[in-house]
C-alpha cells in the first residue's frame, strides 16, 4: 500500500469536511476582525466623535466576539466528527487488509509493533485533518484576507505583513526540519520498542523470574523509555523554538507596519484609527498563524505514521498466501469422500519469520489421501515440510497442484468455509487471557455448561478443572497458567466443540515430557469421534495401534 493512499484515506471528503473548514475560517476572521475593530473603536473614541459614528462599530465588536465563540464551537464539533468518523473507516480498512495476511503473512511483525500501528499510528492519522489541513488552510485563507484588507488601507503595510508571513512560514519549515524532524520520525518506532519491551516483560514474567533475568528486562524497558523521553524532549524543544521565532516575527510585522505606514498618516484619508488597525492587525494575524509550525511538525509525524501503516499493509497479498478467494457462504465445505492431494507444492511467503527459517521450508510434491474417519500419521525430520502441509490443509498458505475437498478444488472454496470443515490444532495453541469457559466458548458460543463439561471429560480435563475451581478458572496470558499438555487438551476440546469433520494435529506432544507423550496422544486421539478424520503431524514415533496408516515426508516430498 502506498503512503499517499493512506493519507488520502485519512482525509475526510470535502463534502464532510467543508463545514469544519468554514467554521475554522469564521473563527479566525472573527478573531482578526475583533482586534482590528477594537483598535479602531478605541482610537476613534479618543477623538470624542458623536456617538452615531461609533455605534455601528460597537455592534460589530460584540458580533465578532460572539461569532468567534460560536464558530469555535462549531469548528470543534464538525472537525472532530469528520476526523473520528474517517478514523474508524481507516482502521476498519486496515484490519480488512491485514486479515488475509494472518497468520503466515505477518510473521515478521512483532506483536508490539503491530499493536502500535493498529492503535498509535492509525490514531496519529486523525491529526491530518485536525492538526495539519485545518490549521494550514485556515491560516492561509485568513492571512490572505488580512493582507488584502490591509492593502486597501495602506499598501506598504500590506507588503510588510506579507513579507513577514512568508519569512515566518519559511522559518517554520527550516527550523522544524533542522531541529525536530529526526526526533519526530523516531517517536513512533520508539513507542513500538517500548511496547515490545513491556509485552515481553508481562508475557514472559514467570520465565524471566525463574531464570533471574528480570533485571535485564527492566533495563531494556528503562532504556526504551529513556530513548522515547529524549526524542519527546527534542521535539518539544524544536516546537518551542519555532513558536518563539514566529511570535517574534509577529512583533516585527507590527513594528514594520508602523514604520512604513506612519509617513502616510493624514494623507489620502489615512487617519489615526486606520493606523491603529494597520499596526494591530499583524498581531491578530500571527495569532492565527501561530499553529502553522505545529501543523508542519504534525505533518512530519502523520507522514511517518502513514509510511509505517503502508509498510504493514502491502499493495497486494504476497506470493505464498491464498489469492482472490471466492465469497464466503458461512457454510462448511462438504467433505464428501475425503481429502485428496496430488503433486501439491507450496512455500511460505517472502516475509517469512524474523530469522528467515521458514522461507526455505516448502512442499515440492505431496500426494496424500485422507478418507472420512481415517487416522493418518504424517511424519518426517524437522524442516521436511510437515507444518507447511498443515497450513496448506487449512488454507493459511496457497498451493499449486491439486487439493480437493470432496468433489471441489480447495482453491474454489472460501478459506473460512474450508476451515469449518478442516480444523487445525497447532503445536503452540493460542489461549486467551480469559476463563476456561470463555476459551471454550470461542469455538461454540451457544454451548451450555453441560456441553463444556462433557467435552472436558472426553479430553481428560474434567478432574483438573474441578481442582482449579470450575469453568471460571483463569488460564493466564497465552495460557501461562497451564502446562503444555493441558493447553493441547484445551485446544482439542475447542476443536471437538467446533465439530470439524477433519482435525489436523500439528506436533501435539511438542513441549511435553517424552514419557507422557504416548499417553497424551492416546487421550487426544481417543477423544476424537470415530467418524472424524485425523491428520496427525509428528516427528516422533507414535504407537501404531492409534493410527490407520503412516505417510512420510522428506525434503518437501512424500516418500
Amino acid at each position: 500500500m502506498k503512503t499517499a493512499d493512506v493519507l488520502r484515506q485519512a482525509q475526510p471528503s470535502l463534502r464532510r469536511f467543508w463545514p469544519a473548514l468554514g467554521s475554522g475560517v469564521g473563527t479566525a476572521v472573527s478573531a482578526i476582525a475583533l482586534l482590528a475593530a477594537s483598535g479602531w473603536l478605541i482610537t476613534r473614541a479618543a477623538e470624542q466623535p458623536e456617538e452615531l459614528y461609533i455605534a455601528a462599530v460597537v455592534v460589530a465588536v460584540r458580533a465578532f466576539a460572539l461569532g468567534r465563540g460560536v464558530f469555535r464551537y462549531l469548528e470543534r464539533l464538525t472537525s472532530h466528527d469528520a476526523a473520528l468518523g474517517q478514523l474508524a473507516t481507516v482502521r476498519a480498512g486496515m484490519v480488512r487488509r491485514i486479515v488475509p495476511l494472518a497468520p503466515d503473512g505477518l510473521a515478521t511483525t512483532r506483536r508490539g509493533a503491530l499493536l502500535s500501528r493498529l492503535v498509535d499510528d492509525v490514531d496519529e492519522l486523525q491529526n491530518l485533518p485536525l492538526r495539519v489541513v485545518m490549521p494550514l488552510a485556515i491560516a492561509g485563507l485568513a492571512s490572505l484576507a488580512s493582507v488584502v484588507f490591509t492593502a486597501f488601507l495602506q499598501p506598504a503595510a500590506a507588503l510588510a505583513l506579507l513579507v513577514c508571513l512568508v519569512l515566518a512560514f519559511a522559518l517554520s519549515v527550516w527550523l522544524g526540519w533542522a531541529s525536530g524532524a529526526r526526533a519526530e520520525r523516531q517517536l513512533a518506532p520508539l513507542r513500538s520498542r517500548l511496547s515490545d519491551a513491556l509485552l515481553d516483560e508481562f508475557v514472559s514474567l514467570e520465565v524471566l523470574t525463574a531464570f533471574e533475568a528480570t533485571d535485564a528486562a527492566h533495563a531494556r524497558i528503562r532504556a526504551a523509555d529513556e530513548a522515547l523521553r529524549r526524542a519527546t524532549v527534542r521535539r518539544a524543544l524544536a516546537q518551542a523554538l519555532t513558536a518563539g521565532a514566529v511570535s517574534l516575527l509577529g512583533g516585527v510585522a507590527s513594528f514594520a507596519a508602523l514604520l512604513v505606514a506612519l509617513p502616510g498618516l493624514g494623507q489620502g484619508g489615512f487617519t489615526g484609527p486606520a493606523l491603529a488597525v494597520v499596526v494591530l492587525l499583524p498581531m491578530a494575524v500571527f495569532e492565527v498563524f501561530g499553529p502553522v509550525p505545529l501543523a508542519l511538525a504534525s505533518w512530519r509525524q502523520v507522514r511517518s505514521a502513514a509510511e509505517r501503516v503502508a509498510a504493514t499493509v502491502p499493495d497486494g497479498i504476497p506470493d505464498g498466501l491464498p489469492q482472490h478467494e471466492p465469497d464466503a457462504t458461512a457454510e462448511a465445505a462438504s467433505l464428501g469422500t475425503g481429502l485428496s492431494l496430488r503433486g501439491v507444492r507450496a512455500q511460505w511467503p517472502a516475509l517469512g519469520d524474523a530469522d528467515g527459517t521458514r522461507q526455505g521450508e516448502s512442499l515440492r510434491g505431496i500426494d496424500l489421501e485422507v478418507r472420512p474417519g481415517e487416522r493418518v500419521l504424517v511424519t518426517g525430520p524437522s524442516g521436511a515440510g510437515k507444518t507447511t502441509l498443515a497450513h496448506v490443509l487449512v488454507r493459511f498458505l496457497d498451493y499449486q497442484g491439486s487439493f480437493r475437498v470432496g468433489d471441489r478444488e480447495a482453491a474454489e472454496v472460501n478459506g473460512d468455509d474450508l476451515r469449518r470443515t478442516i480444523g487445525l490444532v497447532e503445536q503452540s495453541p493460542y489461549l486467551f487471557d480469559e476463563s476456561l469457559r470463555q476459551n471454550l466458548l470461542f469455538a461454540h458460543d451457544r454451548a451450555s455448561d453441560d456441553d463444556l463439561w462433557t467435552v472436558l471429560e472426553r479430553v481428560g480435563l474434567a478432574d483438573w478443572t474441578r481442582e482449579r475451581g470450575g469453568l471460571d478458572a483463569a488460564l493466564g496470558e497465552r495460557g501461562g497458567l497451564v502446562s503444555g499438555g493441558q493447553s493441547q487438551r484445551i485446544a482439542l476440546a475447542r476443536a471437538l466443540l467446533a465439530g470439524f469433520p477433519v482435525l489436523v494435529l500439528d506436533e501435539p506432544t511438542a513441549g511435553v515430557d517424552p514419557a507422557a507423550s504416548d499417553a497424551l496422544l492416546a487421550d487426544l486421539l481417543g477423544a476424537v469421534d470415530a467418524d472424524r478424520a485425523v491428520v496427525l503431524i509428528s516427528h516422533v514415533a507414535v504407537p501404531s495401534d492409534l493410527l490407520d496408516r503412516e505417510v512420510r515426508i522428506e525434503d518437501g516430498r512424500t516418500v
